[in-house]
């Protein structure tokens, strides 16, 4: 069931019930968030925004917060779980996460009313949706990306990496939609305020994405039935929503194709989006 604008619940249709849905509530340091709807299923992957605002962007697709069937967590920082225990604890949600990062954020998630624990690599089900959580390079104790598939359509997410290993790639390979980290323009940084050693952080190869390389992990992960690609964790500092475009642009044009591209915001919801748009289902591949 979804909620009107009046809070009232409608039913939801035939046709909502076979497309997968997301929508990327916020993207940056000041806080991560994204929800994820199939037929059956209704996910939030992190919580870096307080629980009330959480509810609040929720409020504005529609979503009843209480009728969440979990909460997926990528790592433990801070702009990624702030709201996650307050949030749990007030709709009775179940946590996902791996056993490493559950003591690493122990203390700012607090006590949770269910915690599910799952394993890098190892394909686990919510609902009617399959999740594949992989390893990701990043300075926590056990980040992952995750991809989503379902009704025959694939959500890639990889945000907070310090470089694009193979194994990344060929999870992310066969997305219909992909959400990428584009984080830093190399020259704003290299030229900007930040003291030197956050520099070093987000160039290591446990940092940040540059908007170069996620240009070149594009160039990698092209297909023809690729249909939508969200730009993500864009610095406020270090990068421009135009410079993350033109870098992505460069590649998408090359396919010939309509392929949509969006930068995530920090200050509101996106727009709840198809992960795939109807052309006839096929199996996705790199499940």
């Amino acid at each position: 069931m979804r909620a009107t604008p009046s809070g009232r619940r409608r039913p939801i249709s035939s046709e909502e019930r076979e497309t997968v849905r997301f929508s990327v509530l916020a993207s940056g340091s000041g806080g991560n968030a994204v929800y994820l709807e199939s037929g059956q299923t209704q996910l939030l992957i992190d919580g870096g925004l307080s629980g009330r605002e959480l509810a609040r962007r929720l409020a504005c697709l529609g979503v009843e917060p209480a009728s969440l069937n979990g909460i997926l967590v990528t790592h433990e920082h801070r702009d990624h779980i702030l709201g996650i225990g307050v949030f749990a604890r007030r709709f009775s949600l179940p946590v996902y996460m791996h056993p490493a990062t559950q003591v690493a954020a122990g203390p700012l998630l607090g006590q949770l009313p269910a915690v599910v624990p799952f394993q890098t690599s190892r394909v686990f089900a919510v609902g009617d949706v399959q999740v594949t959580p992989f390893p990701v390079p990043h300075d926590a104790v056990n980040p992952v990306g995750f991809t989503f598939c379902a009704n025959g359509s694939k959500l890639g997410l990889a945000t907070d990496m310090g470089y694009v290993p193979l194994g990344v790639r060929e999870r992310l390979k066969g997305s219909h939609t992909l959400i990428l980290e584009s984080n830093h323009d190399l020259t704003m940084l290299q030229e900007g305020p930040y003291a030197w050693p956050l520099k070093q952080r987000i160039l290591s190869r446990r940092g940040h994405l540059s908007n170069d390389t996620t240009r070149s992990l594009l160039e990698a992960l092209m297909h023809s039935d690729l249909d939508r690609v969200v730009l993500a964790h864009l610095s406020e500092v270090n990068n421009q929503q135009g410079l993350a475009l033109e870098a992505a642009r460069e590649v998408l044009a090359r396919s010939g194709r309509p392929i949509r591209l969006v930068t995530a915001r920090q200050d509101e919801a996106g727009a709840l989006m198809a992960v795939r748009e109807k052309r006839g289902f096929a199996k996705p591949s790199g499940v």
